[in-house]
């Protein structure tokens, strides 16, 4: 099975075949490295960028508003920050110019922590990426949905911000990516680029099938009764993770692959709080003014009287950043037995 970073690489390749996509690029996207994370590697129209942020983002501006198609990648999220006017612009364009000027960019930046990356290499973006009104925000926690959620926002008319959480870029899926090989020692002999000297190194992709999925539209990972997590990207797993560990137990939960932060699938969400009637909302962005906090408002305003306990947030600790020593980073983000204990406690409250 492919992993995140070759499900990334795949659906580029995909796109510059098939969807008239010109422009991949960045600071070390082209050859030879392809990507700090490999995910750019054997991409034909693949180019690097000097090391500008704004420079990034305002090209791919200037790209997406003559209407062609572009990815640009910001290497590390940490580093979007200097970027936050022009991320404002490209989002309010359409809307400023009415409906003239459509801006179809992919903004892709690698996220969060789990990698050790301390102060510089660690942080979130979903919370302050879901206050750009313009975008659409999407971050993937399985290779087969990062392969299909790119596709799909390089096919968007309009900015969508694709967020693959570093952690993950290296964990292999589940399920087969359509035109992958099964045989995944064929696939990486196949696309993943040798160590040393690449001057001749070509991919041999496979023969991939077009693979979308939505955007705005959940997907339910686990059916439960007894409580819902709702949850994306890296804390997705451990979400699963922690629905097992208490089905040990006898308890059900339910769990909720966001997929898309915005726009985001409210139906389903709704629809599982009402039957479960407990709700965790998981994610490692920080605590304050965090997404969570928001569907757990909008749970607050619309399902209070049928609720049995109040609605729950588990998220990062608001602090300046993640220290580079391991007990720091676990101590800063969401584990899998704070997840667990915050369950408990959820599903210990009675109506």
């Amino acid at each position: 099975m492919a992993n995140m970073a070759q499900a990334i690489r795949m659906a580029l390749h995909y796109a510059e075949k098939n969807l008239d996509l010109k422009d991949v690029f960045g600071e070390d996207v082209g050859a030879p490295l392809g990507g700090v994370f490999t995910a750019t590697q054997g991409i034909e129209c693949a180019w690097n960028s000097p090391l500008d942020e704004r420079g990034i983002v305002g090209t791919a501006i200037g790209i997406a508003m003559t209407g062609q198609r572009c990815v640009a990648e910001i290497q590390f999220a940490d580093y979007i920050f200097n970027t936050i006017d022009l991320l404002k612009i490209a989002g309010n364009t359409l809307w400023c110019s009415n409906g003239q000027f459509p801006v179809p960019l992919t903004l892709m930046t690698p996220v969060g922590s789990g990698i050790y990356g301390s102060i510089y290499h660690s942080h979130s973006f979903d919370a302050w990426a879901s206050r750009l009104p313009g975008w659409k925000i999407v971050m993937p926690s399985n290779p087969k949905d990062a392969y299909g959620l790119l596709l799909a926002a390089i096919e968007d008319p309009n900015p969508v911000m694709y967020l693959p959480p570093k952690a993950l870029l290296r964990v292999k899926g589940k399920d087969l990516i359509p035109g992958e090989p099964e045989n995944e020692q064929e696939l990486k002999k196949a696309i993943d680029a040798p160590i040393g000297d690449r001057s001749k190194w070509k991919a041999k992709w496979p023969k991939l099938e077009k693979y979308t999925v939505k955007i705005g539209e959940a997907k339910l990972v686990r059916e439960g009764s007894d409580m819902t997590i709702v949850s994306y990207g890296r804390m997705l797993p451990l979400a699963e993770k922690a629905a097992e560990e208490m089905a040990k137990a006898g308890k059900k939960i339910e769990v909720i692959d966001l997929r898309s932060i915005y726009p985001y699938d409210w139906q389903m969400v709704k629809s599982s709080i009402q039957k479960t009637r407990k709700v965790l909302f998981l994610n490692e962005d920080t605590e304050v003014t965090n997404f969570g906090e928001h569907l757990a408002y909008r749970t607050s305003e619309e399902l209070f009287f049928q609720l049995y306990a109040r609605p729950r947030v588990l998220a990062g600790k608001h602090l300046p950043g993640i220290g580079l020593h391991q007990d720091l980073e676990k101590n800063s983000v969401p584990q899998l037995q704070d997840i667990i204990q915050l369950s408990k406690e959820i599903m210990a409250e009675v109506p």
